[in-house]
């Protein structure tokens, strides 16, 4: 058997999701990372230990795509050996109207092969023609200057950076171009650190960029969306995105589809953080919105309640969606599942997804709409199959390019009773 260390021809034929190409040798799938459709690359194998796939850094480029630019971070780029390359810009030497191409085939094909959805342009779906939109000032600024939050990891000497692709091995840098300016100047480049494992920069859009170091008690910062500010820990979740909160905003609000809307119903907001997406909903559904949002981070949970205090209607709880849910299940009443039934959800779960048992339970509750904001495509799809055993039909979809110069994407899916 070829092992690691050993370096192949490879022709990439397409682009798979978390990222990384896919190419063939001698009929084995190989999973390569840095390397764009089209290409010719030269690739040092990495993992050889599966019969069906092996994995492989490119090393060299034999035959580059029309669509490959200089890395935009030179920590980044394809010249360095893989060991020694910054992980977090995986796609930086990809045009970025390429980038958002490939985003939209890996969301497409996820729905095609784990819904049976066809997105496609040129389809009949209502859906179809979905493509990953910028968010304003990322194509004037080439994709840069974007997060608002890094995190850098401490190296056994004390320097920071981010780890390597696939690795825990630190990479030192002194610079994060992807970060914006004002967190950019206050991240400490050139200093050591001792008995930290990482030093948080954030720059928050009221007040002054601060550090968090190691786990160092949270402290209260504000965000400013639009007219609206909310209250979180510094140390809490947040849209690393500029622009991000008022795109999700915005596109929630889009997403909902106004006949279904009571604002009386027991409309709920599901892994709802600080309290962002109730906000956006309870601002389109009317000051006399009913809301709960649950969330299983309580000091998330106690910000909530404080961010929502506009509405009467509205309160924040604290649990695990699958437990909370698993819970009103045993406990609604006839008159609370009919106000269920005529509810919207709105869900924001982590990378992995909701998964079966909170789309099952969802499913059984049968709220008249379900708005699904995904951080990750294939849990996207998975769980719109699972919402389609249940009735439920992908009505809408947008997808968004909330981190340029890396695979991830944003999505947001309207799901109704068929």
């Amino acid at each position: 058997m070829t092992s690691p260390g050993t370096e192949i021809e490879l022709q990439v034929e397409r682009i798979a999701h978390g990222g990384v190409s896919v190419a063939r040798h001698e009929g084995r799938v190989v999973f390569v990372s840095d390397a764009i459709p089209g290409e010719v690359v030269r690739a040092r194998l990495t993992d050889t230990r599966k019969k069906s796939f092996w994995r492989a850094d490119t090393v060299e480029v034999l035959q580059p795509s029309e669509h490959r630019r200089p890395h935009v971070w030179l920590a980044a780029s394809v010249e360095r050996d893989p060991a020694e390359r910054a992980g977090g810009a995986e796609f930086g030497h990809i045009a970025l109207a390429h980038q958002r191409e490939l985003k939209r085939r890996v969301l497409v094909e996820a729905l095609a092969r784990m819904a049976h959805i066809d997105v496609e342009a040129g389809s009949e779906h209502p859906a179809a023609g979905v493509t990953v939109q910028s968010l304003p000032g990322d194509d004037a600024a080439n994709g840069l200057g974007w997060r608002t939050r890094i995190r850098m990891h401490v190296a056994p000497d004390g320097a920071l950076g981010p780890m390597a692709a696939r690795s825990h091995r630190v990479v030192p840098v002194d610079e994060v171009p992807l970060a914006s300016p004002a967190v950019q100047s206050a991240t400490p480049f050139g200093e050591t650190f001792s008995g930290v494992p990482t030093v948080d920069v954030l720059a928050p859009t009221v007040g002054d960029p601060r550090l968090i170091i190691g786990e160092q008690a949270p402290s209260l910062i504000r965000e400013r969306v639009g007219e609206r500010e909310f209250r979180l820990d510094d140390s809490g979740f947040w849209q690393v995105h500029r622009e991000a909160p008022a795109a999700l905003t915005r596109a929630v609000q889009r997403a909902i589809v106004p006949d279904l809307v009571d604002p009386r119903a027991l409309n709920l907001d599901l892994y709802g953080g600080v309290g962002l997406l109730a906000a956006a909903f309870a601002d389109a559904a009317g000051p006399d919105t009913v809301i709960t949002t649950v969330e299983a981070d309580a000091r998330a949970t106690d910000h909530a309640a404080e961010n929502l205090a506009e509405w009467l209607g509205a309160q924040a709880e604290t649990g695990r969606v699958d437990r909370w849910l698993r819970s009103l299940e045993q406990s609604a009443s006839a008159s609370d599942r009919a106000r269920l039934r005529a509810a919207t959800v709105v869900l924001d779960p982590p990378r992995s997804g909701a998964g079966r048992d909170v789309m099952d339970a969802l499913g059984r509750l049968a709220p008249a709409q379900l708005v699904y904001v995904a951080c990750d495509p294939v849990a996207l799809a998975r769980d719109v199959a699972l919402a389609a055993g249940h009735g439920y039909a992908l009505a809408r979809l947008e997808a968004f390019d909330l981190f340029p110069h890396t695979h991830h994407l944003e999505a947001v899916a309207t799901l109704v009773r068929a």
